[in-house]
């Protein structure tokens, strides 16, 4: 524990081969002062010298963690899909389902298992559904082919293109609304014509969603709205 600029700041210190020089890490999880394996310096001198950065990173990250929702995965609580939330409703039913303002979840498999893994296997299958659609629809018009699609639970990344087609997406955009989730749909595509962030890349992307700025933004703006649980963190 250290105190900078009159804030009390927990840290931890990792001593590192790999890192040349010192530096300091924040995160979600806490501050973290890294040193190269074989120099004797003092955490404490260089967390002062960067104090006011550090302060002010710790507080962006307080500020974003008490934004996450605080969801208890009841009966009548409401979920966004596609950015509409919707009231959850246990039922017995025969498969899980969605209509204009419910999430209907089966009895049966909740009583098995429970709410937040049914619901978290519900939001699965509809992002394979939501993606695999507007994949085919976008790789067509785009001229590019992928290889194979896979819903993932990413904790850091909305989605991901590797050299040899594999498109990787997060299930957790559907709960962002629909043209937010096509944006990152788009931009994977784009990534099997270009790999890198360059003007070209861009330019692609904008020709199959004009407003990819905005989409990005609410991206920035938005992600600790589509937090599922803090183990997401």
């Amino acid at each position: 524990m250290i105190d900078l600029l009159g804030d009390s700041v927990e840290f931890e210190v990792r001593r590192s081969s790999a890192a040349s020089k010192p530096r300091i890490d924040v995160d979600i999880h806490g501050v973290t002062v890294v040193i190269p394996q074989n120099e004797d310096i003092q955490p404490s001198k260089i967390l002062r010298e960067n104090a006011a950065w550090v302060v002010d990173k710790q507080r962006s990250y307080e500020a974003y963690r008490e934004q996450i929702p605080d969801r208890t995965f009841e009966v009548g609580e409401s979920f966004p899909l596609l950015g509409k939330d919707r009231e959850l409703v246990i039922e017995s039913r025969t498969k899980n389902g969605v209509d204009e303002d419910t999430i209907r979840l089966r009895e049966s498999a909740v009583k098995q298992s429970s709410v937040k893994q049914v619901l978290e296997n519900f939001y699965r299958r509809q992002a394979r559904d939501f993606f695999t659609n507007r994949i085919e629809q976008y790789a067509e018009r785009m001229d590019v082919e992928y290889d194979k699609i896979e819903v993932r639970n990413q904790r850091t990344k909305w989605g991901s293109c590797s050299t040899t087609g594999t498109l990787g997406l997060n299930w957790r955009l559907l709960m962002a609304p629909p043209d937010v989730a096509e944006y990152v749909v788009i931009h994977e595509l784009a990534h099997l014509r270009e790999q890198n962030h360059t003007d070209e890349f861009w330019s692609y992307v904008e020709e199959y969603d004009s407003s990819y700025k905005e989409h990005n933004r609410w991206l920035k703006e938005n992600s600790v709205q589509l937090i599922f649980t803090p183990d997401d963190l």
